[in-house]
């Protein structure tokens, strides 16, 4: 044999030998990391009425919104419903970088479909925060020219004609579908789809067998988890900073950021983000402030009351769930980024110039990622991923 050929064995050898090294590393977690981890959990949370919705949790509800959610006498020209967008196979999402839209120049809405589990635990919906609860959000596509395009009157007029969709709507809220002003029967409506979705929740998933087994000490619970997955989870937790915002059993703070996205909707149009959501939802007649909110004491409404829109919040979209993340691509307000390789590369280089956020305030910054851990992060979020159930 001669040197080379030696050379290039040994090298063969060595490669051979560490790959498996790797594969078989596990991370280790310091106590702040494991407190971050725990966090994350339980799953699934009990479930809580909506005091602003008097049919949350009501079983005809459900079934009556189960059935209006898939109802294309919704929108004005009777092709579209809820399901066009927010599709069961595809997650409640459409798998679409944005979805399909009436009367735009492109055919498309400006944003990605937001994928619907686990929709309950918000306090604010949609992209920009635009609704304070489940049901004012169910009645905004509705109503918006670009997506189903319909008006109370015409909702109103066409459910009242079928008979089943009538019968329970009379049994449900005790006056007729046909009967008095339009838009009260279309709040109706949305609070029965509303019911309906709160119902759409992410089932258990390796994470959090993960996550359990770390809570008690479960030996044999904690080696099932993948050592790429748990190296990608001690970024998370750890030097990445992921939890300050994707906090929590849902992974989201509720809140939105600027994370470094372009925000223009198309060439010379901006869209405002969360700044424009701001205006809009206290300039909504349906806010939890308003008349068609059944929380008598208001008590819900106390974050809208409050909140204000600032000049920081141009730009910022919501920061979304991260369950079920690896079914709902692709990614971003704009679904701009294809694949989880992607988004965690865009982490891993965002440029701070694009960013509103004072630097005291920032929380993005380029994480500076080795391939390697990219790879050890996306294979974490994958293990965020399950089923979706539709059971309060």
């Amino acid at each position: 044999m001669t040197r080379p050929t030696r050379l290039l064995l040994a090298a063969a050898i060595f490669v051979a030998s560490a790959a498996p090294a790797r594969s078989q590393e596990l991370a280790t977690f310091t106590p702040a990391e494991r407190e971050a981890i725990l966090a994350h959990g339980p799953w699934p949370p009990a479930f809580a009425p909506d005091p602003s919705n008097r049919v949350s949790g009501n079983r005809a509800a459900i079934a009556l919104g189960r059935r209006l959610f898939f109802d294309t006498r919704l929108s004005a020209d009777g092709t579209r419903a809820c399901a066009s967008c927010h599709d069961p196979a595809k997650a409640f999402a459409d798998g679409r970088a944005r979805s399909a839209g009436h009367h735009t120049k492109s055919g498309l809405v400006d944003r990605n479909a937001i994928a619907l589990a686990n929709l309950r635990l918000n306090r604010w919906f949609g992209w920009a925060g635009a609704a304070d609860s489940l049901w004012a959000q169910s009645l905004r596509p509705i109503l918006d020219a670009q997506e189903l395009g319909a008006t109370a009157e015409l909702v109103q007029q066409r459910l009242a004609g079928d008979a089943a969709i009538a019968a329970a709507y009379l049994r449900l809220f005790g006056s007729s579908l046909a009967a008095g002003p339009a838009e009260p029967a279309l709040v109706n409506v949305a609070k029965a789809l509303a019911a309906f979705q709160e119902t759409l929740r992410s089932g258990r998933t390796p994470f959090d067998a993960f996550r359990d087994a770390l809570a008690t000490g479960d030996r044999a619970g904690i080696a099932r988890y993948p050592a790429s997955a748990r190296r990608g989870l001690k970024i998370f937790a750890g030097k990445g900073r992921c939890s300050a915002c994707h906090f929590g059993p849902n992974f989201t703070n509720g809140e939105f950021d600027d994370v470094g996205v372009p925000h223009f909707a198309e060439p010379g149009r901006v869209d405002q983000g969360r700044y424009g959501g701001i205006a809009a939802l206290r300039s909504s007649p349906f806010n939890l402030l308003g008349a068609y909110s059944d929380d008598a004491a208001k008590a819900s409404a106390v974050p809208t009351r409050h909140v204000e829109a600032q000049h920081r919040n141009w730009g910022e979209f919501r920061v979304p769930s991260l369950r079920n993340v690896a079914r709902t691509a692709p990614y971003m307000h704009n679904g701009s980024l294809p694949t989880l390789e992607a988004v965690v590369r865009h982490y891993s280089e965002v440029d701070v110039e694009r960013l509103h956020a004072d630097d005291g305030a920032r929380l993005v910054g380029p994480l500076r990622l080795e391939p390697a851990e990219i790879a050890d992060l996306v294979s974490f979020l994958e293990t965020l991923s399950g089923g979706i159930s539709a059971a309060p």
